[in-house]
């Protein structure tokens, strides 16, 4: 089977519709899910939880990456996230004169 990976020289990269941040969020997601169900089992949880469980992380992970992936587009994800890092107002005290006024410089 042969799987159309990349469309272009100069595009980001593209699977199945997912596209650039949201590919890896879904790698490492499935991956995550993959290694909790090994530890689930490993620990001694009945195999019949830890099926279930991957199942429906891994099915809640798809729907979640997909809908991101619609819902921000190529870069939004980015865009949100850095747009609660900016304050929502800024605080400025100084006087207003001040501001209009130029200051002399000190000499050394």
């Amino acid at each position: 089977m042969e799987y159309p990976v990349n469309k272009g020289a100069g595009n980001s990269v593209e699977f199945k519709g997912l596209k650039s941040q949201y590919l890896f969020v879904f790698a490492g997601g499935l991956t995550v899910v993959l290694l909790a169900v090994v530890i689930l089992y490993l620990a001694g949880v009945d195999q019949w939880i830890c099926i279930p469980f991957g199942i429906v992380s891994g099915g809640l992970l798809v729907w979640v990456t997909f809908r991101l992936n619609a819902r921000y587009g190529e870069h939004g994800l980015m865009k949100l996230l850095a747009g609660k890092r900016h304050p929502r107002y800024l605080i400025h005290r100084k006087r207003v004169f001040r501001l209009f006024t130029k200051r002399k410089k000190k000499q050394p």
